[in-house]
């Protein structure tokens, strides 16, 4: 187990969950306006959040997983 690879997915991790937070409330809050002017880039914005949740999310998945699984010790 290496423990700095594991603490690096973990801050990844942390920032997939800001983003997992911030996709939503931007997306509803676009489709709560759909009459102003700034509703496309809105939700371009909140559609961008959203993907990058996924995103980070994969990708700490996997630095954690290699960190659990990696011959340091």
């Amino acid at each position: 187990m290496d423990k700095v690879v594991l603490q690096k997915g973990l801050m990844i991790w942390l920032r997939a969950l800001l983003f997992m937070a911030s996709g939503p409330v931007v997306l509803s809050s676009a489709f709560k306006n759909q009459n102003h002017s700034l509703f496309i880039p809105v939700l371009i914005v909140g559609i961008v959040l959203s993907f990058l949740a996924i995103y980070f999310g994969f990708k700490a998945i996997k630095k954690m997983m290699e960190g659990l699984f990696s011959d340091k010790s």
